[in-house]
């Protein structure tokens, strides 16, 4: 008696709130039907290709059998992309449904690098769904920027292993993610395995303080194990186990949260480390994959998502979960050289381009969704789609509402889950950048970069790193930027700049506005109902 009680007023006071504050939403889709609010599960992968998964590659040589079956039960997109080439500018857009380059940040962080990216005020992704009732928690990678303190109380600008051995590890983060939405956060500042500090910060606080410097004698030797800095360890930091120590945090995150407080719906962020190099995968996976150690820690990487899936199977609240997965950009040079030549697998297939680049295989990246009832098992869809797009998404399932200032490059795909949106496109157009503010803006199937050459890496360096072999003849060597017709040219083999000066017009000039004007996503013309409680 007492929860239908509760059930009625929060329904009295939900119309209460629209009537009197909300203005009509044009945008809005109504055939969501009046159900309670799904809990969220949203999955990111670092550096996994679209070709990494057997489902998007027929010709992968790496088994995802727990992906390719959470595909079959939900719906797959087949032109979805991050919205950068990088980790940390994909990452503040996941967020905030903006695209980074409006911040003017360039580049990625790494060890103590900060403060967050994430302005103070701004209306986050956790943050709107705290604001709906939701207990919301990240488990995982952050790499949105931190703020590190010394013993002074002075933010540590120093980079490498010196900012490293300056924090004061009494002090608290005052930018942490728990300041900016999330209830709970058990991770890394960085790159786990790659950056200077390697400690896990609980909340805001790093309880156990790296001492030792990292021995790297003590780690696995292969080619994909050499982007490992020489920073400081923590004593309950182990390389090789890092994925397993997110998972269990989650698991546990879950266990609790549906144990202690059933009828409260949950957000849960799983940032995987997986696959991002160094590739250690935990002693278990190690020979498992049948395509060297890159290809173990892609196995590991499918069964921590088969393993997320079935808690939520075990806890009964599977029906009633929104289940996303996706990656952050394409994939890492040294894995997709090496592994063509030793393993005949492409992390990028069948793309041109890898992580860093502005080419498709830079930032097109697998997306599936799960939502039993909802989303129909076993559908694909060929809509426009970017990671920015959660938000607006995820705002629309969950009733809350968008203010102008917020997610102004994220657009609603629910018609899309939903199957009602048939062919019509909800994107025309969509917007790409790189670590260095190089841009490219999508119009329909053709595509428009305002750069020379691939936006990141070198076409003419020879190496480990070395991209030459793989570079193509430019046809149009004098144009200054590049052109695309994706419907005849997916591989983006023949620059259309200067035979098409009309549509490289008209596309730059977009660019320009959607510039200009700070938003790609139409105006929402509603202005915020709630006080932002970031920086509690």
């Amino acid at each position: 008696m007492q929860k239908h009680h509760r059930l009625i007023l929060g329904l009295i006071i939900a119309a209460v709130t629209i009537v009197g504050f909300s203005s009509p939403d044009t945008n809005r889709d109504d055939t969501l039907p009046e159900t309670s609010l799904p809990n969220i599960l949203f999955i990111l992968a670092d550096d996994l290709g679209y070709g990494d998964v057997g489902v998007y590659n027929s010709e992968s040589k790496v088994p995802t059998p727990h992906l390719d079956q959470f595909a079959s039960a939900g719906m797959r997109f087949t032109d979805a992309h991050s919205p950068a080439t990088v980790c940390t500018p994909t990452r503040y857009s996941v967020m905030t449904g903006r695209m980074a380059f409006r911040t003017g940040y360039r580049g990625v962080f790494t060890g103590v690098g900060g403060p967050c990216l994430i302005e103070k005020e701004r209306l986050t992704l956790p943050l709107m769904l705290q604001n709906q009732g939701y207990t919301t928690a990240c488990f995982g990678k952050w790499h949105i920027g931190m703020t590190f303190l010394d013993k002074d109380g002075n933010r540590i600008e120093t980079r490498g292993i010196k900012g490293v051995e300056q924090i004061d590890y009494t002090r608290a983060i005052p930018d942490a993610p728990i300041h900016h939405g999330f209830d709970h956060f058990y991770g890394t500042a960085c790159c786990p395995t790659t950056d200077w500090l390697y400690a896990y910060i609980d909340g805001d606080r790093i309880p156990v303080p790296p001492t030792k410097l990292l021995d790297k004698s003590s780690l696995p030797k292969h080619p994909y194990g050499n982007d490992c800095r020489g920073g400081r360890v923590a004593d309950n930091f182990k390389h090789e186990e890092v994925d397993l120590v997110f998972l269990e945090k989650s698991q546990q995150f879950l266990q609790k949260h549906v144990q202690s407080s059933p009828d409260k719906p949950f957000f849960l962020f799983h940032s995987m480390q997986a696959v991002h190099l160094p590739s250690f995968a935990a002693k278990r996976f190690q020979g498992k994959s049948g395509a060297g150690p890159h290809g173990d820690f892609i196995f590991e990487m499918d069964f921590i998502v088969g393993e997320l899936l079935k808690t939520l199977d075990d806890l009964g609240v599977a029906d009633n979960t929104l289940v996303m997965f996706a990656s952050d950009n394409g994939p890492e040079v040294p894995t997709v050289i090496d592994m063509r030549k030793t393993h005949q697998h492409d992390g990028a297939r069948p793309w041109r381009g890898v992580k860093r680049d502005q080419w498709e295989g830079g930032h097109r990246t697998p997306f599936i969704v799960r939502w039993p009832g909802k989303v129909k098992a076993g559908s694909s869809s060929d809509q426009l789609l970017s990671l920015t797009d959660v938000m607006a998404t995820l705002a629309e399932i969950t009733d809350a509402r968008l203010p102008d200032d917020a997610a102004e490059d994220s657009y609603n795909m629910l018609p899309v889950l939903l199957g009602t949106q048939g062919d019509k496109p909800v994107r025309r157009y969509l917007l790409q950048q790189t670590m260095s503010l190089a841009l490219s803006i999508r119009d329909g199937l053709w595509k428009y970069l305002d750069h020379k050459g691939s936006g990141g890496n070198n076409y003419q360096r020879d190496g480990a790193w070395g991209m030459k072999p793989y570079a193509l003849k430019n046809n149009d060597p004098d144009a200054p930027g590049q052109l695309y017709d994706l419907a005849t040219d997916p591989g983006e083999t023949h620059n259309l700049y200067s035979k098409n000066p009309a549509i490289v017009e008209s596309m730059t000039a977009q660019l320009e506005a959607f510039k200009k004007s700070g938003r790609s996503a139409p105006s929402r013309q509603q202005p915020s109902n709630e006080k932002l409680k970031a920086n509690r």
